[in-house]
């Protein structure tokens, strides 16, 4: 028996060893690739099955710019899965809603406004196509930065802040950086948000969708991973400023793998001197190392 229990016990040390080798193989890797780069990347990655997490620089706060858009999804959501609105309800859209010199392809297709719009609608615009336009109807809606804040605090989620609106954010540098988080934080939300915890199954669903047919971020964390995987998204991108510095770059998402595991994603490449290519394909490398560990897992 005594054989047994120590033949048990050294099985599961070398198992044990053997999944932490692997982790730390992984980190190194990610590591390798940041290191050589004129940027600050924070990555964190969590297996759903497996349930094992992985981080690189999670102490930092990060700029969430449009990531915080499903943040504001959620929000919304909330507020309709508890009847206080309907993905039906129409919006009417006046001409001072619609700000130039902005991304917005709200804007783009009705350029004069007064037109109305339902919640599934302008959530579609602001999550699947990043529209600023469509972040600020929305965060109007329900009663501004503060209620998302509130709400995503409430359900667990504390390493994180948004207080600005893409209004705000358009005044000065300076204020996008209010709006934080630190990855693993986001990675998090994500993990609550496949829960389905958190929204009616139809409201999953609908979310889902829109993440997963986004045209957003091609080149991000959806570049390089297998084919037949699946990938639900969010990316946030800033402006590069007269010093040539981009204060953020960023991809979270959940990617299921054609092996059927699934794991969430956090990248954030902020403060960044490197080109948009290469911000890029920071987040695009670090997303196939990641798909490359849970397909051999």
């Amino acid at each position: 028996m005594n054989k047994l229990i120590f033949a048990v016990s050294l099985l599961f040390t070398l198992i044990t060893s053997s999944v932490f080798s692997q982790k730390n193989v992984l980190k190194a890797n990610i590591e390798q690739i940041i290191n050589t780069k004129k940027a600050t990347v924070g990555v964190a990655i969590y297996g759903l099955e497996s349930k094992e997490s992985i981080t690189v620089n999670n102490e930092l706060q990060y700029p969430l710019q449009s990531v915080f858009k499903f943040h504001i999804a959620l929000a919304v959501l909330n507020q309709v899965d508890k009847g206080k609105f309907k993905l039906n309800q129409k919006i009417f859209i006046k001409p001072s809603d619609l700000l130039p010199n902005t991304w917005s392809p709200i804007r783009e297709k009705y350029p004069n406004a007064n037109v109305s719009l339902s919640i599934a609608e302008i959530i579609r615009y602001t999550v699947g196509e990043s529209d600023n336009n469509g972040c600020d109807i929305l965060l109007r809606l329900i009663g501004g930065p503060k209620t998302v804040n509130d709400y995503i605090h409430k359900i667990g989620i504390k390493e994180v802040a948004i207080v600005a609106s893409e209004e705000d954010m358009h005044k000065a540098w300076d204020v996008q950086f209010g709006n934080w988080t630190k990855p693993m934080a986001a990675t998090e939300l994500l993990k609550i948000f496949y829960s389905k915890k958190i929204t009616s199954k139809a409201n999953f669903d609908f979310l889902w969708e829109v993440m997963t047919n986004s045209p957003t971020g091609k080149k991000r964390i959806q570049s390089q991973v297998p084919k037949g995987s699946v990938v639900a998204h969010k990316t946030g991108t800033s402006d590069t400023n007269e010093e040539g510095i981009t204060s953020a770059v960023n991809d979270i998402g959940i990617v299921v793998l054609p092996n059927g595991k699934h794991f969430a994603i956090s990248v954030f490449v902020t403060n960044s001197k490197e080109n948009t290519e290469s911000n890029e394909k920071i987040i695009a490398d670090i997303s196939k190392l990641a798909c490359d560990y849970f397909v051999t897992k």
